[in-house]
């Protein structure tokens, strides 16, 4: 909160106009995420290696049985910080639509002292809502399983759907990760590409996102399924589908950003 404080001092705009969107509006900005993609693969591959692997880390951290149950919500965590550790597909989008060099090592160049701070900020309230999102998850798996803990990861994934508590955990598991989803979600649809492109302090860029979330809730809505889905189809092969899924969304968002965000 002090971060975010220093951030903001002197903060007296609202949030920035909001436009309607729609499902052709998604369709398009995934279009165009894809179109980034394709120009710019070597460059978004090499920044999109660290997903792959760190969920194949992750793996091998939670082998051990005491961490085992932790393996689905750090791998959903993704989600919940993608936003921020996509900054540099951003500037990529945004310097390939002026025509400027978009070489790797531009992604981030065009970030002031002001923007990182921002940046610094909504990072930093998105890494609190993934520490709360595990520490929850853990807390429902204690409730239910108490001191028990799974030899193997397809032990546990046996007991998981074989039995009523495994059962319970999927079910109240889920609602608590779509309710993480939904706040993720709406802070952060635009926040941290408008800190990329505009260099607006943190208030104003988490004030205009949940601005567009309230103005576009079905869309958006859809928006997160979609962005869930591509995310759960990039993790099947131990994760190295990110490396495609990832900069495709993470470029998506920043066309997505500017169909929402007027001026």
């Amino acid at each position: 909160m002090t971060t975010l404080h220093a951030v903001t001092h002197g903060h007296t705009s609202a949030a920035l106009p909001v436009r309607d969107i729609g499902a052709g509006d998604l369709r398009s900005a995934l279009r165009s995420g894809f179109d980034d993609f394709i120009a710019m693969p070597t460059h978004v591959i090499f920044i999109s290696l660290i997903y792959p692997i760190i969920g194949i880390v992750l793996a091998v951290m939670t082998s051990d049985g005491n961490l085992i149950p932790l393996l689905f919500p750090l791998a959903s965590g993704f989600a919940l910080i993608g936003p921020f550790a996509a900054v540099g597909l951003y500037e990529l989008s945004r310097r390939r639509a002026q025509g400027l060099d978009t070489g790797w090592a531009h992604a981030f160049t065009g970030l002031r002292r002001r923007a990182v701070g921002s940046l610094l900020a909504v990072g930093g309230l998105l890494a609190t809502i993934f520490v709360c999102w595990l520490v929850v998850a853990q807390g429902l798996y204690w409730a239910l399983y108490d001191s028990y803990a799974p030899a193997t990861i397809l032990g546990f994934a046996h007991e998981v759907v074989t039995t009523q508590r495994g059962w319970a955990l999927i079910a109240l598991g889920n609602l608590a990760g779509f309710a993480f989803s939904l706040i993720t979600l709406a802070v952060s649809v635009v926040s941290v590409p408008l800190i990329v492109g505009r260099h607006v302090d943190a208030l104003t860029a988490l004030e205009t996102s949940v601005a567009a979330f309230r103005k576009n809730p079905r869309t958006l809505l859809a928006w997160g399924f979609i962005v869930a889905g591509m995310l759960i189809l990039g993790s099947l092969p131990l994760f190295v589908g990110l490396a495609v899924v990832m900069p495709i969304l993470g470029h998506a968002t920043w066309h997505l950003y500017e169909r929402i965000v007027a001026g």
